[in-house]
């Protein structure tokens, strides 16, 4: 006799964590809660990579766009119990965040530096645009172990405005 497996005996898949994140070869991330360049091309890779999907961040990460982008699920992890942020979902906790997130394919960390050093161990995908100079700030992105990530792809760009800079758009995934 042959049977199908019903829907509740089939595993749900897991969803990809990702982080996206913008840094500098010092591993700068922001400085006075904004990003400390201005590479108009890296916020269209972010809005391509994004678009469609829910975006976990830090309610300071929040503060510095200062809105819900648009075709995204924002969810804002805060300790503050109190905050409601219209348009957002707000998590307690990054394990809250994620669970928020179970029904999307592919969950993105977008920030800040506390958030990306809780979700690094977690994370299957780094996009990383790699800024190829020292750039001073005072948010960091983690040290991490090169070796426990395989890069799959490397884009190399140059700007001249608003500021010169050469940057590579580079992906990593989980060995």
């Amino acid at each position: 006799m042959h049977t199908t497996p019903t829907q509740s005996s089939i595993p749900a898949p897991r969803s990809c964590l990702s982080i996206i994140v913008a840094m500098a070869k010092n591993r700068t991330i922001g400085i006075d809660n904004t990003l400390p360049w201005r590479i108009p091309e890296d916020l269209k890779h972010f809005k391509a990579l994004t678009m469609g999907h829910h975006m976990i961040m830090g309610r300071k990460t929040f503060e510095s766009i200062g809105k819900p982008l648009p075709g995204r699920t924002t969810v804002v992890v805060s300790r503050d119990h109190s905050l409601k942020i219209e348009g957002c979902i707000v998590a307690h906790s990054l394990p809250e965040a994620l669970a928020a997130c179970a029904s999307d394919p592919q969950i993105f960390v977008v920030g800040g530096a506390d958030i990306y050093a809780q979700a690094l161990g977690l994370a299957d995908t780094l996009y990383i645009t790699e800024i190829q100079q020292d750039v001073a700030g005072d948010a960091w992105f983690s040290e991490f172990d090169r070796s426990e990530w395989q890069e799959t792809s490397r884009d190399i760009h140059r700007q001249e405005t608003p500021q010169s800079l050469e940057y590579h758009f580079v992906e990593y995934r989980r060995k």
